[in-house]
């Protein structure tokens, strides 16, 4: 029935005066993929308030069972389209695991991931953590507290295990990050190597989201990196504690990105900006009025055929708090964003850091002048057709002028030190100056070869 109904709003949408102005869609029943993660959001509320239908757009929108099985679709056309991981487009676009030219139009969020640690190695951290006033542990916690507990498990003859979500996941890096700017290194690839382990203190291991409270709960990892609900969920079952926000690692970072192929934007170009118009809305509402629709965003969420986790447990970090140990709710507003401070624009910045860190970590075997880190990234976030989608919606009154960064060369201002956990800036514009001012990790025409590095 509610099916019926969709198609009924849908007729009268088709037949309505407004609509004949609207784009000639090449395609228009589509299939979108997505993981249970509250930061598919945009994709819930684009079809849930009916966004997709005022373009004329017939939206199936599929639940799928882990990363790999996701960029697989769209890859081969089972899938439109698809809510992912920034790392993936690029990725695929530079040959990194499977070689496919996907773009992206449109950026789905800043923040939104946690790392968390099991009971047990929050116990053996909190003697090194500082204290506020009141005895709660005083936040950002660095990974230097973490350092005693690796050093103990390895005099004990025990690997320290964590998960991340996918090698090339924001979760991998932000993981990485917060680790080696305390000291711990979290290993190198090779092209001989794709684990990741080489040279490691902290071994890391793909876990898919869902699955990351059971995997801690029994011991097979000792901490994640994630995004929400299933940080706030190991809060709830009691299970561990949640160390730092990825908003304490990097305020406003860029997370994930919807994802099409270059072949499907080319082949249907009014069908790829309908899809962005669409998506914009739905980011739109999700922030407006300080965030006062999300506690309707949580109950779309809590359903079963997106997140499916329950209301409170979405609703934690999803309305502007964050809970550390169980109790220690604090206020952050932003950890949450998917519209404001141009979160959705794909930014090439953005997609330098992404860069570096694949070369950092040694995914990119071998140094890339400057000019190839912006070449890449200009092959695959498309701010020109969030552009055209943007100008639409401005033109028929569904967005604000203001809100937009027409005069953007698509490169951020540089993000200042104090906004980082280790405190070095960032600047997409000169990626190897930025890899050189980092302590750990590849320089130059550092090559990993073997267990060591040369070069």
């Amino acid at each position: 029935m509610r099916k019926l109904m969709l198609g009924l709003v849908a007729s009268t949408v088709l037949t309505s005066p407004a609509f004949a102005e609207a784009l000639e869609l090449e395609k228009d029943e589509l299939t979108f993929g997505f993981i249970k993660l509250t930061d598919m959001a945009p994709l819930a509320v684009a079809y849930e308030q009916g966004y997709f239908l005022d373009e004329g757009l017939f939206v199936t929108l599929e639940a799928q069972a882990n990363w790999k099985v996701l960029l697989d679709g769209v890859i081969g056309g089972q899938l439109d389209g698809a809510h992912m991981l920034a790392g993936q487009p690029l990725a695929a676009t530079i040959g990194f695991g499977t070689e496919a030219h996907i773009i992206t139009p449109f950026s789905m969020d800043l923040n939104g991931n946690g790392i968390t640690v099991s009971n047990e190695v929050w116990d053996m951290m909190k003697p090194n953590i500082p204290t506020m006033d009141d005895g709660r542990p005083q936040h950002p916690i660095s990974a230097e507290a973490l350092a005693p507990v690796v050093e103990q498990y390895k005099s004990e003859g025990k690997p320290f295990n964590m998960g991340m979500v996918f090698p090339v996941s924001t979760h991998n890096y932000e993981l990485r990050y917060w680790l080696a700017a305390g000291g711990l290194h979290p290993g190198y690839y090779s092209p001989e190597n794709v684990t990741g382990q080489i040279g490691a203190d902290v071994f890391l291991s793909v876990t898919p989201p869902p699955q990351m409270p059971a995997t801690l709960e029994a011991g097979t990892i000792n901490g994640y990196c994630v995004g929400e609900p299933w940080n706030q969920q190991a809060v709830f079952k009691g299970i561990g504690v949640p160390v730092v926000t990825d908003y304490e690692l990097w305020k406003n970072n860029p997370e994930k990105v919807f994802g099409i192929t270059a072949e499907f934007a080319e082949e249907y170009p009014n069908t790829t900006r309908a899809v962005t118009k669409a998506l914009i809305r739905a980011a739109i509402w999700l922030d407006e009025n300080d965030n006062a629709n999300r506690p309707e965003a949580v109950e779309i969420l809590s359903r079963p055929e997106y997140v499916g986790a329950d209301y409170d447990v979405i609703a934690n970090s999803m309305t502007g708090t964050f809970e550390y140990e169980k109790g220690d709710k604090r206020e952050v507003p932003d950890f949450n964003v998917f519209f404001r401070y141009n979160a959705t624009y794909p930014f090439y910045s953005d997609a330098v850091w992404y860069l570096t860190q694949m070369r950092r970590w040694g995914q990119i075997a071998d140094a890339k002048p400057d000019s190839w880190y912006d070449e890449v990234a200009k092959s695959v976030y498309r701010p020109d057709i969030y552009l055209e989608a943007a100008k639409m919606l401005v033109d028929e009154g569904l967005a604000d002028s203001a809100d937009f960064p027409w005069d953007s060369d698509g490169y951020k201002a540089p993000t200042p030190a104090e906004d980082i956990i280790d405190g070095i800036a960032f600047d997409g514009r000169t990626p190897n100056a930025y890899l050189e001012s980092l302590p750990i990790g590849l320089k130059g025409e550092q090559v990993v070869v073997g267990a060591g590095v040369e070069g």
